[in-house]
């Protein structure tokens, strides 16, 4: 005899299926505008005279900054990068000239409103151009794609550009230096206002997320906020300015409380850079991260002599989404992670 049904056990359902997965998250006139914006971008460093070009998105180094999470290919051994600045930069130690380029870059472990593992770059490089003809260079950019856009509604066409010293934001934001201050310090000032409870972050780390969410909201609401002159402990990839005390000569751009740029008067000196890598090691293996293969050909290309330059990387996608007045910056890819 054949034994009764179980009539009580649950049937497997199929999973639910997005059955508008395939199409694009991005409207069509999105989709457009960021056509606009590339040809845009185009136009107008062709009319400067700035080289356009392509370096690899695979390496045999990772970043060494511990802020930041590369992506490994499985089987190569090599890392997709994050940012084209390394190999631009043995561009401009082959004398090259200006140049500029606009690439696809990834990083791991960065997903939200405003972040996406793979996000478009744009960055560029001045040789003998200071810091403050590249922000000049990067507000006139920015008016000149936003002149370009054929968005409803349109975008403000034409934008108050303001500078500010990132230690007086702090000063006049928090009452706080922070050339002069300790991680219990800066602690004691984020759980004044509700913030952090129960982090253990050194004094960068508490600087940073200060700056997150206390003080970046109210930047760039009027116009461009060009925030400059970092602490040298932040300096990056930047070099270091010969006052007393010295700052990184480094600036990030800000519109309507998001950074979009960030960039540098770059470091020449290759065993400076050398030194900064090391320590970049140094905090990952004091936070537990796996040491990674550093950029010899980046450094042998300092050694060969970098000319004094000036550089900036600017996220496109952002820009494009305050442009357009998007939420998320899924609205302005045409496929996100999830639907890749």
């Amino acid at each position: 005899m054949c034994p009764a049904p179980e009539t009580n056990k649950r049937v497997p359902q199929p999973a639910q299926v997005d059955l508008n997965a395939w199409r694009p998250s991005a409207a069509q006139p999105v989709l457009r505008a960021r056509a606009q914006m590339l040809a845009g971008i185009r136009a107008f460093f062709a009319a400067r005279e700035v080289l356009e070009v392509e370096t690899p998105m695979l390496s045999q180094a990772a970043t060494t900054d511990p802020a930041l999470a590369s992506m490994r290919v499985a089987g190569l051994g090599y890392w997709l990068h994050t940012s084209p600045e390394l190999p631009m930069k043995r561009l401009l130690a082959s004398g090259l000239g200006p140049i500029y380029q606009i690439c696809r870059v990834f990083r791991d472990g960065e997903r939200g409103r405003l972040h996406h593992p793979e996000f478009t770059l744009l960055e560029w490089y001045r040789p003998g151009w200071t810091l403050s003809a590249l922000m000049q260079e990067v507000a006139d950019l920015v008016h000149d794609l936003l002149h370009r856009l054929e968005l409803p509604p349109k975008p403000p066409l034409e934008l108050p550009v303001e500078f500010i010293r990132y230690r007086e934001l702090f000063q006049c934001g928090l009452d706080i230096d922070p050339w002069h201050c300790s991680p219990r310090e800066l602690q004691a000032v984020a759980q004044a206002r509700g913030l952090g409870a129960g982090l253990k972050l050194d004094t960068d780390a508490w600087l940073d997320f200060l700056l997150t969410h206390c003080l970046e909201p109210q930047l760039g609401q009027h116009g461009l906020s060009f925030v400059q002159d970092y602490p040298p402990s932040q300096a990056a990839l930047a070099r270091l300015s010969e006052d007393d005390p010295p700052h990184a000569q480094r600036f990030e751009l800000y519109w309507q409380g998001i950074e979009l740029a960030n960039g540098f008067q770059e470091l020449t000196d290759a065993a400076q850079q050398r030194q900064r890598f090391a320590e970049d090691q140094a905090v990952r293996a004091a936070s537990g991260l796996a040491p990674v293969a550093q950029d010899e050909q980046f450094l042998a290309a300092l050694e060969a002599g970098l000319p004094e330059s000036a550089g900036v990387a600017l996220g496109l996608d952002r820009l494009l989404m305050l442009a357009c007045g998007a939420e998320r910056i899924d609205q302005v890819l045409a496929f996100p992670i999830e639907r890749a």
